[in-house]
């Protein structure tokens, strides 16, 4: 289940390619290393005692470096600690004039994208690029790159995206990702039975929307797709809000179209509380503002994504045979968990930092699922068991306790990981949520039975599904970075436990146990 970013635009259209250029970064911020490197600030986290923790983004000569950002630790007084950051090193490169054009970046994105839909049986549609010159440090020594977005929609209008990163020197393929991050009053849901709605009355009608979460609301999408420039895309499917006379939303069953949007505007306002009484964070973003939902999106369409660009989940109905409406609560924990990935350490969404990113959203998802404690759809370490249908063949789309159980995801850390899907490669990090939840070994949790494995025959103590969310989410919002791996995940999470629990606290101890559990030293 995905996400999109926002980039400039470059129109493919009968073998013409039109760019519209990036305009120049002038960014404010502190004193960088360099005469031609800036500092803006992404993110603040400050801490009880009044220690802060400031997330910065860099650019060179107005240019977005990937990889610049970095995380200053500074003491209640103001002192700097330490700084943790995404790439060490000041940035130099010798030009920042492109020898490769806009148009070319553009078409090489554009063939890798046709590339990546034909290995998956795809053709793609209607494709657009957006290219953008960035400052490349992910990927060894500091270079000039394009990074572009090619985006497309397959035969069924569904989108499809990836983000491409060339040398702007040579036109070498450095990166490829995808880049729309998937998986999948009151009102009577699909799935957790009849739940409560806040929403706004306006003149006698009222509107699905919450006032109380930041106005929060949930259209409908009309069954129609975007039409798509790049990653700015135009509402062909507007979602067109909910209206009710009597503030009874929804049926319980497809047949009424509000019933879907019950389960998506249910599923936001979860999340919202989960995040906001848990972690302290108003909103996806921390500003207080809500996020919005289309449901009914496309036709059969498998899927559900978050965008950055909108600000905004989109939920499609399924096709009957594989899934129902992607609107159950752990996809819309899943989904909106891309959002704060996005506005906190950014993980970029390939290799084991994209693994990372995916786990996030599974390990909050879950979480949000535990958290609002529903009888119609109760606790578990189970992915997207609500949406798939019986003749599937699974139960669910992934598994925690043992992710192999998907027969696609990985159960232990090995260097070959990063070379998985970011959906497989995430099980490195969904079974040590487990562990480190729950323990190794059998067990029966809230009524499911499960039995978890160790990478190293140990045997691991949990320590409950609360720390383990006060721990990724410290990890996530204060040490990790863009770039942040494995091993880096582990260091990170060991710096949560110790400014939460102490160094030589139990806690601390489990999460190097559960991390040297999945082989991750």
């Amino acid at each position: 289940m995905r996400t999109a970013a926002v980039a400039t635009v470059v129109a493919l259209a009968a073998g013409a390619l039109t760019t519209a250029a990036a305009p120049a970064v002038t960014p404010d911020g502190a004193a960088s290393a360099s005469r031609s490197e800036a500092r803006t600030v992404r993110d603040v986290v400050t801490d009880q005692d009044g220690s802060r923790h400031v997330r910065y983004d860099r650019t060179y000569a107005g240019l977005p470096v990937l990889g610049g950002d970095l995380i200053e630790h500074l003491a209640p007084g103001g002192a700097a600690k330490s700084t943790d950051r995404a790439v060490a090193g000041s940035i130099t490169v010798a030009s920042t004039t492109p020898a490769v054009s806009a148009d070319s970046a553009g078409r090489l994105a554009v063939g890798e994208l046709n590339r990546s839909a034909k290995a998956e049986g795809k053709a793609v549609q209607k494709a657009e690029a957006a290219p953008q010159l960035v400052i490349d440090a992910l990927h060894g020594a500091p270079r000039l790159a394009w990074q572009t977005t090619a985006s497309g929609q397959d035969s069924l209008g569904n989108p499809v995206a990836r983000t491409v990163l060339v040398d702007a020197r040579t036109g070498a393929q450095i990166d490829a990702w995808d880049a729309i991050e998937t998986a999948t009053g009151d009102g009577q849901s699909l799935y957790g039975g009849t739940v409560p709605l806040e929403s706004t009355l306006s003149g006698s009608t009222y509107q699905l929307k919450d006032p109380t979460r930041g106005n929060t609301y949930t259209g409908d999408a009309a069954n129609k797709t975007d039409l798509c420039f790049g990653t700015i895309c135009f509402s062909r499917a507007p979602a067109t809000l909910f209206t009710d006379a009597d503030n009874h939303w929804g049926t319980g069953t497809n047949a009424d179209r509000a019933t879907a949007a019950v389960d998506a505007q249910y599923g936001t306002n979860v999340t919202w509380d989960y995040y906001k009484n848990v972690h302290g964070r108003n909103g996806i973003a921390g500003d207080g503002k809500g996020a919005y939902n289309r449901v009914h999106y496309g036709s059969n369409y498998n899927n559900a994504f978050w965008q950055d660009s909108c600000f905004c989940m989109t939920y499609g109905d399924g096709d009957g045979n594989v899934f129902g409406p992607l609107v159950s609560l752990d996809v819309a924990g899943h989904e909106m968990s891309h959002g704060v990935t996005s506005r906190t350490a950014k993980l970029t969404y390939s290799g084991e930092s994209g693994g990372l990113n995916e786990a996030t959203s599974d390990i909050f998802g879950t979480l949000v699922e535990w958290y609002a404690a529903n009888g119609g759809d109760p606790g578990d370490y189970l992915i997207g068991e609500e949406i798939v249908k019986p003749g599937f063949g699974k139960e669910a789309l992934r598994f925690m306790d043992k992710p192999s159980k998907d027969t696609k995801s990985a159960d232990c850390w090995s260097s070959s990981v990063g070379g998985l899907d970011v959906h497989y490669s995430s099980g490195v990090a969904n079974h040590f949520a487990f562990l480190l939840a729950e323990g190794s070994g059998a067990r029966v949790v809230n009524g499911v039975p499960y039995d978890s494995p160790t990478c190293d025959g140990s045997a691991v103590t949990g320590i409950g599904r609360d720390k383990l969310g006060k721990i990724w989410y410290r990890a996530l919002t204060v040490y990790m970075t863009s770039s942040t791996n494995y091993a880096g995940a582990r260091t990170a999470t060991l710096k949560a436990a110790t400014d939460l629990y102490g160094a030589g606290s139990a806690e601390y101890a489990a999460v190097a146990a559960a991390w040297s559990a999945v082989a991750v030293n």
